[in-house]
């Protein structure tokens, strides 16, 4: 439905992101997690031979052998954690960065850090997410495995490819009553949400078969 827009036509740009917003709202009726996806220009986030596409609800490759989720699942995993205002948040796979950004909406840049693997993804991510008003987001290159202790305890983590098991580190600078969402397992995968009781152990959920790249490191 959104192919036909060309990479020049702001208004179009715009108006194929509305349109997106519009189909994604089938999906999750979290009025917030809507007002996000529409403030991010996710265009700006993919290569510029695949702008054409960009606002189409499905996943595009970014490079490096990964992919930009579709904007539906992004929806979810946003509505899934009940971001508020003001928690710290911890992405583990930041690829193009469009993610965060819309996770920076919910909760403002300067409570998101994330951690991806490939060097040059990330310092993309940065850049993009400087030149559109989200340079307080923090990223680090590193193995998604071991978290990011020096920001701990978050309130919220989320994985955007797809892990075995969450990491014990990641549950560990997760704060009691945090809540964790994850792609569980290889070639077939659940999207899996955890809440981590007051003793440090963890309450888990399953909703729905998903497809993610595979956690690297």
């Amino acid at each position: 439905m959104f192919d036909r827009f060309g990479p020049d036509d702001a208004d179009d740009y715009e108006v194929a992101r509305e349109r997106m917003v519009e189909a994604v709202s089938r999906h999750v009726d979290d009025e917030r997690v809507l007002e996000a996806l529409e403030a991010v220009p996710r265009h700006e986030f993919v290569p510029e031979n695949r702008r054409n596409g960009a606002y189409a609800d499905r996943p595009l490759p970014i490079g490096d052998g990964q992919t930009i989720s579709a904007p539906h699942m992004v929806a979810i995993m946003a509505a899934e954690l009940a971001l508020e205002p003001d928690e710290e948040v911890l992405e583990i796979g930041t690829g193009c960065g469009y993610h965060a950004a819309v996770t920076a909406e919910l909760v403002g840049a300067d409570h998101v850090y994330s951690v991806e693997y490939s060097e040059e993804l990330a310092e993309r991510a940065r850049e993009t997410l400087a030149e559109l008003g989200y340079g307080d987001v923090a990223v680090r290159v590193g193995d998604g495995r071991e978290g990011w202790a020096d920001h701990a305890p978050y309130d919220a983590v989320y994985f955007t490819c797809a892990t075995t098991e969450v990491p014990e580190p990641v549950v560990d600078q997760t704060r009691p009553g945090g809540r964790l969402l994850a792609p569980i397992g290889t070639t077939f995968q659940t999207l899996v949400k955890a809440r981590k009781r007051e003793d440090g152990s963890i309450e888990r959920s399953e909703h729905g078969g998903v497809q993610f790249v595979r956690m690297r490191g």
